[in-house]
């Protein structure tokens, strides 16, 4: 009973919150449908996991409300075949839609305790196209770039070049860019002329912390 009523407030989350406000890729919403996201948060919270907001994950982090995960992965408009850098794991629900997508995903979490947590989830999962580590994650992964798209879960003060020196010709980063309280989200197509930015709206997002992000206070 409890799979069947998780599987119905998902198959709702879909319907009232990411298909009425325009998200149409199939893989996409199918992704959505799939993925268990009552398993990303504390127990305490699951049965507001398909709530139309975020939720805490502890470490003053949070799992995204599910229309902007919908809204970012649309926009990054994956194929099987791509290789796919994110940056800020957190739960790990977004990578796990992204894995869903995605030939292989390569994520990158700056807090241990979260990076061992969603490693763990995702494994049992059964996502092993996964793969992660726990560092400083706007430093990129130079060793395994250059990326097909690149997805960056915490607002950060501009687009880190770093990052953009990891796209292919032809790849997409999304990237809330802002101050510390709120960001626009971007979109960045890297093209053989130069980058193509497109503002796909305002968000608000913790802040990336790192060499190339906000510094730790």
């Amino acid at each position: 009973m409890v799979v069947v009523k998780y599987k119905r407030l998902r198959e709702k989350m879909v319907k009232t919150q990411i298909e009425a406000r325009g998200i149409q890729d199939p893989r996409v919403l199918e992704a959505m449908r799939k993925t268990p996201r009552h398993l990303f948060v504390g127990e305490a919270l699951q049965d507001q996991a398909y709530g139309d907001f975020p939720l805490p994950i502890g470490k003053d982090q949070t799992i995204s409300q599910p229309y902007i995960v919908a809204e970012m992965t649309q926009a990054l408009e994956l194929t099987k075949g791509d290789r796919v850098l994110e940056l800020g794991t957190g739960s790990g629900y977004q990578t796990a839609i992204l894995a869903e997508l995605a030939f292989r995903v390569y994520t990158i979490e700056r807090l241990r305790e979260l990076f061992i947590n969603a490693r763990k989830l995702l494994d049992q999962l059964g996502y092993h196209n996964v793969v992660a580590k726990c560092s400083d994650g706007t430093l990129g992964w130079p060793d395994e770039s250059p990326f097909d798209a690149i997805i960056v879960t915490a607002g950060a003060p501009e687009a880190p070049e770093k990052l953009v020196q990891q796209l292919t010709i032809g790849g997409r980063m999304v990237i809330p860019v802002g101050n510390r309280f709120s960001q626009k989200l971007l979109k960045m197509c890297r093209h053989e002329d130069g980058i193509h930015q497109t503002d796909l709206g305002g968000c608000r997002f913790v802040k990336l912390i790192g060499k190339h992000g906000w510094k730790e206070e």
